[in-house]
């Protein structure tokens, strides 16, 4: 397998960024397994690391299957498929009601994990969104939006695997694409970790609390 847990992704993933280094870039992680990924790449890099909470939004009776996803923000943006959605038959009520459920968990996660703590403010910045890999893209996609509207100098990208489909749409999203392994016959991500236990909410937590502080405004 081509990494041994998220630590260790996290740290090629870093090597593979080295040029970033001291370029006063924020490192935003998705919560929770990129977030272990996301603080090797900002430790390495000597960047801040933040949060941008992403949910994706489940087909009801196929949770796995993303009808869309929603990111947290002054206005959370939403972000459809439209083909999903036509397909699964899913009402304009039932994505409403998994769309709110999902709000709620942002709102769970954005108070557990940051309490009072500000946003960094990213507008004129390099930003790099880091995950610990990409599956439908709907979540990373979604988050490479609403990132953007924050007015970032540049968008990038970061994950240690995905699909070779899934990095062609990404490309049309950010700057720059950086992926370590790609597969056009993708499993799930876990499948290429030998170690891919679910992340708590308390290594999130961690993470954020060892990360250097944000840079001045």
């Amino acid at each position: 397998m081509p990494f041994a847990d998220r630590t260790d992704a996290g740290r090629k993933l870093a090597q593979a960024l080295a040029g970033y280094r001291d370029q006063h870039v924020v490192v935003l992680g998705l919560p929770r397994g990129g977030v272990p990924v996301a603080a090797q790449v900002a430790e390495a890099l000597k960047a801040p690391l933040d949060l941008i909470l992403v949910r994706k939004i489940g087909v009801p009776m196929q949770p796995e299957l993303a009808m869309g996803a929603v990111v947290d923000g002054n206005t959370p943006l939403i972000v459809r498929n439209d083909e999903v959605i036509e397909l699964a038959g899913i009402d304009e009520s039932e994505f409403k009601h998994v769309c709110d459920g999902e709000l709620a968990e942002i709102e769970r996660r954005r108070k557990r994990y940051l309490g009072s703590r500000e946003r960094i403010d990213v507008a004129g910045r390099t930003v790099i969104v880091v995950d610990d890999g990409i599956a439908t893209g709907a979540t990373t996609r979604a988050a490479l939006r609403a990132t953007r509207a924050r007015e970032p100098k540049k968008l990038v990208l970061a994950v240690p695997v995905a699909p070779t489909e899934s990095l062609m749409m990404m490309r049309e999203e950010a700057d720059e694409v950086i992926c370590l392994e790609d597969y056009a016959s993708f499993g799930a991500i876990g499948c290429y970790y030998a170690d891919f236990r679910q992340t708590s909410d308390d290594e999130v937590i961690d993470a954020l609390a060892r990360s250097v502080p944000a840079p001045m405004k």
